[in-house]
């Protein structure tokens, strides 16, 4: 079997290597020449070099790689097509979907499976390693996957992964810039939602955008949703079934507010599949938190608070909960400045220390730039290295307590461990 991926940004790339674990011979174009290929699993290609200016293929044993053009043989030669989720509702999308090209048209035996979607902006990736757990813990098997930003292998190795195994239930993490695509590659028995929050502004424009996006998601569908969630009546509208559901309620190891809705939704969900109490219970009971995602560690008299909080709403959350003498902030890329307004939500709660640290890109010129401009009178320091921050988090140890968050998921998984191994030796 051979595939085109179309488009090598996150998804596309997670496609790439999952369609080649799997067996099948892969064309992959992209038409941005420069497009970054860290992570494709390309071991000992030859590059031939087209027009060093324009275009480049790389050949390899079941791969080729175009770049700067797309070769429409090659396409046509394919059994079937994954593209960018990105690309989805634009003309050529539109095409493929009529001739019955894509991935999940051709492989469809996932759609036979009970499935759960979890999407919103916050939340979304501890909320389905809750179901997760608890679900299996009820002795059922669950594949999970979806959203490649999650740190899952994305959508098409979910369609993959099921098409060869044998599963009770689909768990699908779908991200909110993805929900048209996701609507139509799945069949959702249910999908929760954590939370429509300030994220993805470059993308949606507006909340009301965004709202609308989600109404269209949960047309049909069983939907659980907060008991105080903003838009609840249009989302009625659309859904066949709408559940509310409320903060959970019993022991829990995670900090926040925040994750106790998280859990509420895990519950709501796995109970009205019939999952006992004492199951959940048991099972949120000694649930730690995800990599990356928020936790709390002890280095001498501080607690020292470490997870991705890379849009205003998330940080804001843990702020109003907490005061935190210092917080470290990972930046965004350059083409993310609307991401820089998690600075403002810093400011407005004024530590006595802001740190700014590369966290997607070095745009730490930017990030100054912006908390000068708000007026921040604290002091503001920047670092480029792990063992700086590390030295900060040991001067500022005793304070009560420390927030390294923003953006950067993987320079902040890196942050997490270092930080852990310091602190289960104290």
């Amino acid at each position: 079997m051979k595939a085109a991926v179309i488009g090598l940004g996150v998804e596309g790339k997670k496609a790439v290597n999952s369609l080649l674990r799997h067996g099948w011979e892969v064309y992959a174009t992209d038409l941005n020449i420069n497009v970054n290929l860290e992570g494709l699993d390309l071991p000992r290609l030859s590059m031939n070099m087209i027009d060093e200016k324009q275009t480049v293929s790389i050949v390899g044993e079941n791969i080729t790689v175009d770049l700067g053009f797309t070769n429409s043989y090659a396409i046509e030669e394919c059994d079937a097509i994954a593209m960018s989720p990105s690309m989805f509702g634009g003309t050529f999308a539109t095409r493929l979907l009529e001739e019955g090209d894509l991935l999940s048209d051709v492989l469809t035996k996932h759609k036979d499976i009970f499935t759960i979607g979890i999407t919103g902006t916050n939340g979304k990736t501890t909320t389905v390693h809750m179901i997760k757990e608890i679900l299996e813990s009820a002795g059922k098997k669950v594949l999970v996957g979806g959203n490649g930003g999650g740190g899952f292998s994305g959508y098409y190795d979910l369609i993959l992964e099921a098409n060869e195994g044998d599963w009770d239930i689909l768990l699908v993490e779908v991200c909110d810039m993805t929900l048209d695509f996701a609507k139509y590659c799945f069949d959702f028995d249910v999908i929760g939602l954590t939370n429509i929050g300030n994220d993805h502004m470059d993308v949606h424009k507006t909340i009301a955008n965004y709202k609308n996006s989600l109404v269209r998601f949960f047309a049909d569908t069983t939907i659980f949703t907060a008991f105080n969630q903003d838009f609840n009546s249009d989302f009625k509208e659309s859904a066949s079934k709408t559940i509310p559901y409320f903060e959970y309620q019993d022991e829990l190891q995670l900090f926040g507010k925040f994750n106790l809705l998280n859990a509420g939704l895990a519950t709501a969900i796995t109970r009205e599949l019939k999952v006992s109490k004492d199951v959940v219970r048991s099972t949120l009971k000694e649930f730690k938190a995800v990599e990356g995602r928020m936790d709390v560690y002890k280095i001498n008299d501080a607690d020292v608070y470490v997870g991705k909080t890379d849009n205003s709403d998330a940080l804001a959350s843990i702020l109003s909960e907490k005061d935190f003498y210092a917080i470290f902030i990972g930046t965004p890329r350059h083409n993310e400045e609307h991401r820089l307004d998690i600075l403002d939500v810093a400011v407005k709660y004024n530590p006595e220390v802001i740190v700014l640290f590369p966290g997607l890109d070095d745009t730490l010129d930017i990030a100054i730039y912006r908390l000068n401009s708000l007026g921040y009178r604290g002091n503001i320091i920047t670092v480029n290295s792990l063992d700086q921050i590390i030295e900060l988090v040991a001067e500022y140890s005793h304070e009560e307590a420390i927030l390294i968050g923003g953006n950067g998921q993987d320079t902040i998984i890196d942050i997490q461990e270092r930080i852990k191994l310091i602190s289960e030796k104290l």
